[in-house]
């Protein structure tokens, strides 16, 4: 048996990078699948390459009409909800004295409102249906283990969903709903091409993260997903408002790796 046969699953932020990792991973796992992306023609390319049980929205996720329409669509489309990944977000980088006041409200509504407002609609409904209960898993950030530069409201954003996760872990528990987040390292997505190149040289750039990523490569997509399915399942009934890294040992390195091997003394 798959890990999630029968059950239904919501992932917004669908349409490339993890989000879509995570879509394809749950419907080999045997789930039906809402896919969400602000751009609905990737979301609707993704549900057309997976197939059956799949249904695609187009979804801004700072518009809570949008946000009830897509849950709706799954209900309809589906007849439940026993799974939601609140995936969706956005990068920022930029100086803390320079960033704007609109440039944070964006940050902050796409990174972790849009993740609670969507997990109350969802919420709601999985304790209105028949076997009421489920499981949610809000994807985080290795850097709620430690931060970057110029990071102040991605890094707020992901540490307030790691609080999100935790508060809302103990207050549903005993209403089988189930919180967990994930926080993933450096993955191969959209945002490592752009890392790569901003950089001098991509094989310098790849030399650098190869050294300091204790396993020596960014996360594939579908490894985060692999976690996520797990977390989603049925076999994980026992986790309950836990923050797992998957980051290739990142943040279990003190300092960077040096250019040089100790020797013995």
């Amino acid at each position: 048996m798959r890990l999630l046969d029968g059950k239904t699953v919501l992932v917004t932020g669908a349409g490339a990078g993890i989000g879509a990792g995570v879509a394809r991973v749950c419907h080999r796992e045997g789930a039906n699948v809402a896919i969400s992306d602000i751009d609905s023609a990737a979301a609707d390319r993704l549900a057309e390459a997976l197939g059956g049980r799949t249904v695609a929205v187009g979804c801004d996720v700072r518009r809570i009409d949008q946000l009830r329409a897509f849950v709706q669509r799954a209900v309809e489309t589906f007849g439940r909800i026993d799974g939601l990944v609140n995936n969706a977000g956005i990068n920022s980088i930029k100086p803390s004295l320079d960033l704007a006041e609109a440039e944070w409200d964006n940050v902050l509504s796409i990174n972790l409102r849009s993740a609670f407002l969507l997990t109350q609609l969802a919420c709601r409904q999985m304790l209105a249906q028949e076997r009421p209960g489920g499981s949610i898993v809000n994807i985080a950030s290795v850097h709620t283990a430690g931060a970057l530069p110029a990071s102040v409201a991605y890094d707020a954003a992901k540490w307030g969903m790691i609080g999100m996760t935790k508060s809302l872990a103990i207050e549903l528990a005993d209403r089988n709903l189930r919180f967990n987040a994930v926080s993933p390292g450096l993955v191969a997505t959209q945002i490592w091409e752009d890392v790569k190149n901003a950089a001098p040289s991509h094989a310098e750039c790849e030399a650098y993260f190869g050294r300091n990523i204790p396993i020596g490569r960014p996360i594939d997509p579908e490894e985060v997903a692999d976690l996520v399915a797990f977390l989603l399942s049925d076999r994980s009934r026992a986790i309950v408002g836990s923050n797992l890294f998957i980051d290739g040992g990142m943040s279990s390195q003190l300092l960077s790796r040096p250019p040089f091997e100790f020797r013995q003394v």
